[in-house]
Order: C-alpha cells, then structure tokens, then sequence
C-alpha cells in the first residue's frame, strides 16, 4: 500500500519517495552476509561519486545522526598537537565547537554574529593567529539561518597553508553542487537523510584516505567513533563494526539511484526552482528573509516573525500541520524567527500548496501583512 506522504519543510529528515520509503521493505538480512557487504560496498561507492572523489578519498559509514560523524571526524583526524578553528556563526559551528571541548580537542573559535558572513580576511587572520591552525571546520550550510557559506574560498584559504578542511556538508551534499576535483576539502560529513533523500539513522564521512592512516596511528579517543577502525572494517570486511541498520542502508541506496537518475545538476535545479517559488510568494505575503539573497542556500530560508499581535508561530505550525505540512521554528535566542526548507522529494507544486494554506491561516487571523517589526 502507498504510504500517506507528509510535506515537510524542515530541513530534514525530508519528505521521501515512495520508493525509497518501499525499499525498506525487504527480506531480513544479517550484516555478516556477503549480500550485506555488496550492499556496503555499492553504497560507498555511489556516495564516493556524488562528490566525484573516487581516485583522492573513501567513505567511513555510520549509524547515527549527522552530528555523530562530526564527532567521528573531529575526535578521530584532530592530534593532540594539532590545532583546530571552528568558524561559527549559527548553532552547527558552536556545536562542533562544544564536541571540540568535549574531547579535549586543542582549537578555538572563529565565532561570528548568527548570519554573519565570514569574510576571506577574517578566515585568513584567525588561520595565521598563533598557534597557527592545523585544521578548520566549516559549516557548509547554517541551516539555524539558511546561509551557504563560502566553501571554495576557505578551502582554497586552507590549502595554501597545509591546513586540514573538515567540512559540514550535512545539509548541502546533493543539494548544492560539490566537486572534490575543483574544491579539495580533505573531510566531507553529510547525512543519509537530507538531500540525498534518504531515510534517518545513517551518516558519513568521504575523507582522504592518507588522513586515515595518519589517524590510525594515533591514539584513539573513542571506541565507536574512531573513523580508522569504522573504515578498516568495511574497507577489509564489508561489514560494519558495530551492528548496521541495514534496511536504512538499502533505503539509502535506492535514494542514491534516485540522485544519479535524476541527474545532479536536475536536482539542484528542482531545489533552486522550489526556492524561487517559496521566496516570491513568502515576499507577496509581506515577510522578510533573515539572510540577503546573495548568501541564501536555496535550500532552507529563515523568515522574520510578522508583528501582527494575531501572529502565532505555534498556531501557523498546528494549522499547518493539520494539513500535512511541517515548517521548523527559528534557531536564533532571542530572534523571533522561522525557517522553510525547500530540499528533499519536493517540487514547486508543494511549495504553492504551503503559500495557499499560510496564506489562508493569515486571513482567518486578520493579518493583512505580514511585515516583521522595523
């Protein structure tokens, strides 16, 4: 039987195909079988591709959420005589920052206001500043504002100094173009359940596999969440080191088809066309974006409260949900905002169908505009 379809416009996890929902549907498999490994090892490997860093990198799976990887990644590739700088300016780059200080990383921050820009000359000096960065972690996409951050410069910024890039892709991979040939970022952290399509419970680091060995012959700080010993194990075994959740791989996996038949550039396409929908009908009802256009992701917009005393984000939310639409609220303390992602199995047509419903619920409340305060 098809499965009810939700539209969700949070960013993630996000409204799935009825294939990739189906493709959970499978006969029971334990993940020491050779079939499990095959199913590994075609994943891998169209991940690999989406990235086009088959000849420079390899993937390291694992189960759990997106923030689990960044944890893999930074407490596995970060040396105790390394230094890292996290650049923050939204709650993703503070929360690696606190993974930072949780496993006694040596780094410190680049922190920025939440929706700042980090500009090429602030990035520059904080690499230099003494002691001078080993390695830097960017948020690709702030989803707590729908700000792309400028990838290409901090990595080519990175590079000129021999300095390790470690990147939050979570929200991003597959939704934005990403080339690791003409952008060489050395580790590349997304999720399963994003723009990908797929479902929750599977994450991923794509890393340079020389940085592996080099971590494998430190001391290791984590059991599960040790990158080397994950990858050894399904490089060696085709297996996970721990227990998989294997039906979600093999959800992953047709979503995967999905990406490569629709076409990466499509794909990015589809995104940029729900966006441009979303953003002309948000602008006739009257809201401001948080984040001027040139910085916006296309992939999720955080959107400015109206002033309205008839305004309520918790009723917007219930009347919405009620017709099987979920928005997300705002991420910002003390920031009266909200956000709309635009990125998984969405088309125009979705987006339309949400602008008829909100502008629905503006009218049975009385707001003619929707304009924030000044």
């Amino acid at each position: 039987m098809p499965v009810p379809r939700k539209i969700l416009l949070n960013p993630g996890p996000c409204t799935t195909s009825e294939r990739v929902k189906q493709a959970l549907l499978m006969p029971d498999l334990c993940p020491r079988e050779r079939e499990f490994g095959e199913l590994l090892a075609a994943v891998r490997r169209k991940l690999l591709a989406t990235v086009h860093g088959e000849s420079t990198h390899t993937v390291v799976l694992l189960a759990g959420s997106g923030t689990l990887a960044v944890e893999a990644a930074l407490s596995s590739l970060v040396g105790a005589g390394d230094q890292l700088l996290v650049i923050e300016n939204g709650a993703y780059g503070r929360r690696a920052g606190e993974i930072a200080e949780a496993h006694a990383l040596p780094h410190r921050t680049l922190s920025l206001g939440w929706g700042e820009f980090p500009a090429a000359a602030a990035v520059e000096t904080a690499l230099g500043a003494a002691p001078a960065a080993t390695h830097c972690f960017l948020v690709h996409h702030e989803t707590t504002t729908g700000m792309l951050n400028p990838l290409e410069a901090v990595v080519a910024a990175c590079r000129a100094r021999g300095v390790v890039t470690i990147i939050d892709a979570m929200s991003s991979l597959g939704g934005v173009p990403l080339d690791l040939r003409a952008t060489p970022a050395d580790c590349v952290v997304s999720s399963a359940n994003k723009c990908l399509q797929g479902l929750p419970g599977l994450s991923f680091a794509i890393v340079r596999r020389e940085l592996l060995l080099q971590a494998a012959a430190r001391p290791r700080r984590s059991l599960y969440l040790n990158l080397p010993g994950q990858w050894r194990t399904q490089e060696e075994q085709g297996q996970f080191l721990y227990t998989p959740p294997v039906q979600v791989l093999h959800a992953l996996d047709a979503a995967l088809d999905e990406f490569f038949a629709e076409g990466a550039a499509a794909r990015h396409a589809r995104y940029a066309a729900c966006h441009a929908v979303l953003l002309a009908g948000m602008r006739r009802l009257g809201f401001a974006c948080l984040v001027p256009d040139r910085w916006q992701s296309r992939l999720l917009t955080a959107f400015l409260e109206p002033a309205h005393p008839a305004w309520s984000f918790d009723a917007m939310h219930d009347y919405l949900y009620a017709r099987d639409l979920t928005v997300y609220p705002g991420k910002i303390p003390g920031l009266r905002s909200f956000r709309v992602a635009n990125l998984g199995d969405l088309t125009p047509a979705d987006l339309e169908l949400f602008l008829r419903h909100l502008a629905d619920f503006l009218r049975a409340r009385g707001i003619v505009s929707a304009a924030p305060a000044p």
